[in-house]
C-alpha cells in the first residue's frame, strides 16, 4: 500500500499521456488482427510467456534458455510475423484527414469504380458480391480464394463476375485501396428469421456483416438489385448516386458521425 502511495504521489500528467498513447496503440493493432491468422499467432506468443513463466518458476533451466533466446528477438519476431498488420496500419495512418484530403480523394476514385462495375453487372443481371474490409481482419476469409492483390478498376471487377470466370462464384475482397482476393467464401448468416427469398449471395453478406464491420455491396442476378448491406441490414440502392453517397457514408464518414442513412430499407 505505501509503494503504491508513493506510485500515486510521482504520477504525472506526462505518464497518463504515455499510457493513453500506448494504450491506444495497442487497441489499433488488436483490431486490425482481429479474425485473421496474425490473431492466433498472437495468442500462440502469449501461451509461450505463459510457458516461459512456468519454466522459471520451476526452474526447468533448458527450457527456460530456450525460451529466453526466443523474447530476446521478440521484436524483430513481431515485425516479421505482423508485417501485413503493420503495414495496414501505416497505410490507415496516411490516410487520414490528418496529412490531406488526397486520401479521400482516392477513396472517391475506388468508389466510382465499384459503382460503375456495380451499374454494369445491374443492367446485365448478374450477380456479384463485393466485401469492404474495414477495421475487423478479414484475412482468415481472403485466404479462401484467389490472391490478386490488383487495383480497383471497373473492368476488373465486372469481369470476374462474369458466369464464365472461374472466380465469379464467391466475394471479392477490397482492402487498402486494392482488390485483395477474389472467389472467397463468407460465412452464412445463422439468422432463422431471414426471407427465404434470399439466396446464398445475400445469406453470405449477412453472415460477414453480423460477424464484422464490414460493408458489403450485392447485386442480384435475379432482379439486378443492388443492395448495400452493414451491421446485418441490408439497404436497396435505387440509383447510381444512392449507391455512391451510401457508399462514402459507410466506408468514410460512419465512424467519425456516425449518421443516419441516405437510402431505404427495401432488400
Amino acid at each position: 500500500m505505501q509503494q503504491l502511495g508513493i506510485l500515486l504521489a510521482n504520477f504525472r500528467f506526462i505518464d497518463l499521456l504515455d499510457l493513453t498513447v500506448v494504450a491506444l496503440i495497442v487497441y489499433r493493432f488488436l483490431m486490425i488482427v482481429q479474425g485473421t491468422r496474425a490473431y492466433q499467432m498472437l495468442f500462440g506468443i502469449v501461451a509461450l510467456a505463459v510457458l516461459w513463466w512456468i519454466s522459471q518458476f520451476y526452474e526447468l533451466y533448458s527450457l527456460s534458455w530456450l525460451l529466453q533466446r526466443f523474447f530476446d528477438y521478440l521484436f524483430i519476431i513481431l515485425i516479421v510475423l505482423f508485417q501485413d498488420q503493420i503495414r495496414s496500419a501505416l497505410v490507415s495512418i496516411s490516410s487520414t484527414r490528418i496529412i490531406g484530403r488526397s486520401g479521400s480523394t482516392k477513396f472517391d476514385q475506388q468508389i466510382e469504380e465499384v459503382v460503375a462495375a456495380c451499374s454494369a453487372l445491374s443492367r446485365e443481371r448478374t450477380g456479384a458480391l463485393i466485401v469492404f474490409e474495414k477495421n475487423h481482419g478479414l484475412l482468415n476469409y481472403s485466404s479462401s480464394g484467389t490472391r490478386l492483390d490488383a487495383r480497383i478498376h471497373s473492368d476488373i471487377i465486372y469481369s470476374i463476375f462474369q458466369t464464365k470466370s472461374p472466380l465469379h462464384d464467391g466475394a471479392i475482397i477490397i482492402y487498402s485501396g486494392m482488390i485483395q482476393a477474389a472467389g472467397c467464401f463468407l460465412p452464412l448468416s445463422k439468422n432463422v428469421e431471414i426471407d427465404r427469398h434470399y439466396g446464398t449471395r445475400h445469406r453470405a453478406a449477412l453472415g460477414i456483416t453480423e460477424i464484422s464491420d464490414a460493408v458489403v455491396v450485392t447485386v442480384s442476378e435475379e432482379t439486378g438489385r443492388i443492395n448495400i448491406c452493414y451491421d446485418g441490414v441490408f439497404h436497396y440502392m435505387e440509383n447510381e448516386e444512392q449507391l455512391r453517397k451510401n457508399l462514402r457514408k459507410f466506408l468514410v464518414e460512419i465512424d467519425r458521425v456516425g449518421g443516419s442513412f441516405i437510402a431505404g430499407r427495401n432488400p
